[in-house]
């Protein structure tokens, strides 16, 4: 069927209606093709913002943070900043056979000697603190062993294991600063979350800041940090990574 068009008295009107409706389809189409190019825009600067978070913000790369001004109780180690080259911690140990860097150890056996009442009496336990670093690769194989077990890969065994499990030299443990209590009821760990700043420790691995510390959530892990900085973390309900990028 032949395309019809309304006559409005000459031909020469026909034409420019019609040359109205095709300039008229090829602005259309020019600004779909930089409607599309736009979203296009979008779509991939979008990606690209996912990926920098998935990888950690800048503010927490590369040891960007590390700093020699940095007080030794804030510097920072996960899985974007690494242990310190060449870094020794003196070491003494607390019941149970653990070891922690001896700066700590006042304030821990303080926080732990106080958290008594919320666990039956008993003094809640320091199940890891210092690590080396062969002591964290064991740990490390270990969780890639289990995933793997499951029917995982060995590349998403690897990615699961290092949301519970850091990286050999990317591991708190090894600053000595950080330690996993075992409490004997629930209760110590409300007890702790609550309190462990004021003995300068803070619950370094909370549910709802996992896309910033890239560790899902440990009830059991605390860090030291200092009074100071653990109570403003606490007021301020931020994470390491958070304080220290401000």
């Amino acid at each position: 069927m032949s395309k019809k068009y309304i006559l409005y008295g000459s031909k020469s009107n026909v034409y420019r209606n019609t040359r109205r409706r095709r300039s008229g389809n090829i602005r259309i189409a020019g600004l779909t093709a930089l409607l599309f190019l736009c979203l296009c825009s979008i779509v991939v600067l979008g990606f690209s913002w996912k990926s920098s978070l998935k990888k950690g913000s800048p503010l927490i790369q590369g040891g960007e943070l590390q700093d020699t001004d940095t007080p030794w109780q804030l510097t920072l180690v996960n899985q974007w900043n690494p242990v310190p080259g060449n870094y020794e911690p003196e070491l003494v140990k607390v019941q149970g056979g653990e070891s922690v860097d001896k700066r700590i150890y006042e304030p821990l056996m303080q926080m732990l000697e106080a958290a008594r009442e919320g666990n039956l009496g008993e003094l809640p336990l320091v199940v890891s603190g210092y690590r080396t670093a062969d002591t964290q690769q064991k740990l490390y194989d270990e969780k890639i062993r289990e995933f793997k077990n499951e029917g995982y890969s060995e590349s998403e065994a690897a990615e699961l294991a290092e949301q519970w499990v850091a990286v050999p030299g990317y591991s708190e443990h090894q600053l000595g600063f950080a330690v996993d209590i075992n409490g004997a009821t629930y209760d110590v760990y409300l007890w702790l979350q609550e309190n462990s700043y004021k003995y300068g420790f803070i619950f370094r691995y909370p549910g709802n800041k996992t896309d910033i510390t890239g560790v899902a959530e440990e009830v059991w892990h605390y860090r030291y940090v200092g009074v100071e900085a653990a109570s403003e973390m606490y007021e301020r309900g931020l994470c390491l990574e958070e304080y220290l990028g401000e």
